[in-house]
């Protein structure tokens, strides 16, 4: 997967950070190029080392049940800076019944835990 960059991050107050850098770790190995922002980061930091390194796909982690609150505030700071196209897709704790809302709102893929991680890398892969 030469030229894909990927950002993970962890948006808010979420400490916990595992699944986010085990995937990190499998797109590395599977040739990605991925930066990891670490813990507790601003939307607009996100936003801004999302234009700053000029990544194909934002990928955001959460276990703190705040993704229905930061993915509108996420892609609308990206739409204001002219990103609104850029892939997002959502991993961790998530809510069977808030993947349709999430995809509605127009995020790629959900992977929720135990999704195997070459189905990950290979859903990169894709876009």
């Amino acid at each position: 997967m030469k030229n894909r960059r990927v950002l993970i991050a962890k948006i808010g107050l979420d400490g916990h950070d595992r699944g986010a850098k085990v995937v990190a770790r499998a797109l590395l190995d599977a040739g990605v190029d991925v930066e990891y922002t670490g813990i507790r980061q601003k939307i607009e930091d996100i936003v801004a080392i999302t234009i700053q390194k000029d990544v194909h796909i934002l990928g955001l982690s959460f276990l703190s049940g705040d993704h229905m609150t930061m993915l509108p505030k996420v892609m609308k700071q990206l739409k204001d800076a002219g990103k609104e196209t850029l892939p997002i897709i959502v991993g961790g704790i998530i809510l069977k019944h808030q993947i349709p809302h999430l995809l509605e709102m127009g995020v790629k893929k959900v992977f929720l835990p135990g999704t195997p991680l070459q189905e990950i890398v290979g859903f990169i892969e894709t876009i």
